[in-house]
């Protein structure tokens, strides 16, 4: 079966494991930066060889699936027009210790995934991977039915995007756990207990149900993330700094909120 064709806008860390990952499941991947394809070709060369460096419009135009590895606040460079009708896969955060205050972020009541699909209101948006570093991305995969196999979470508004989201993260070797809507994306962000947390399904869902509001970090004061920004922080201590912009199992169970396991036909992992 011919896998679909993923466009990534960002080569960063990030967007470049997920390139690799993306190609050794058999994947065709194209990449883009802001400063167009000829500024990619020595590193496409030589990290990730099999890629097609090109411009954020033709990523976007000629692909399947389109894969969000920016800065949150560069989003609106996404070629929207382009991105109608398309998957577009948001692996980015709203993480003020990092990227700093974004006022619209900030203000906004709404899961910084709601504010992307505002964005791309003809695209079918799907909240994954930004909750896993692209160091663990590249390292922790495995087949489908392993024993102890690492879950990530998705959510969306759209079940078929969804099925097809989660066949590429089984794909890049990881279970997955349906979170429900866009609304939900909070529960896997920044300051909670998922965000670089490594869980099976079974406590992957756990640590879902534990997420608060307290935790998300449009609640941290500014002076907060200011003076120690890692004391807020409640992953593991490794993945804040490495998670950059960039996350429920084709082999496992949809959680209680989703329904794309019982589309995939698949029974529970642990």
């Amino acid at each position: 079966m011919s896998r679909p064709i993923l466009g990534i806008l960002g080569a960063g860390r990030a967007g470049t494991a997920i390139a690799r990952q993306s190609m050794k499941a058999g994947y065709s991947v194209l990449i883009a930066n802001s400063r167009g394809p000829a500024s990619l070709r020595l590193m496409v060369e030589v990290l990730i060889p099999g890629a097609t460096a090109v411009t954020a419009e033709e990523a976007v135009s000629r692909s399947d699936i389109v894969y969000l590895a920016l800065p949150l606040g560069k989003y609106r460079g996404i070629p929207a027009e382009k991105a109608a009708g398309k998957i577009v896969i948001d692996a980015m955060n709203y993480w003020p210790a990092v990227d700093g205050f974004i006022e619209e972020f900030q203000q906004d009541s709404r899961s910084s995934s709601e504010l992307i699909q505002d964005f791309l209101p003809r695209s079918q948006v799907v909240k994954t991977l930004n909750h896993i570093g692209y160091h663990e991305l590249e390292e922790e995969g495995l087949p489908p039915g392993t024993k102890g196999r690492r879950a990530v979470v998705l959510a969306g508004n759209n079940p078929e995007a969804k099925v097809v989201v989660a066949r590429l993260i089984s794909d890049l070797g990881f279970d997955f756990i349906d979170a429900g809507p866009l609304s939900e994306g909070w529960r896997f962000g920044p300051g909670t207990p998922v965000f670089g947390g490594r869980y099976t399904a079974r406590d992957l869902r756990e640590a879902l149900e534990s997420a608060s509001r307290e935790q998300d970090t449009r609640g941290w004061a500014r002076s907060d993330i200011e003076t120690s920004p890692s004391d807020r922080y409640s992953g593991s201590s490794s993945a804040p700094m490495q998670m950059s912009a960039l996350g429920k199992p084709v082999s496992g169970a949809a959680g209680r909120r989703g329904d794309v396991g019982e589309a995939l036909g698949t029974g529970g992992q642990d």
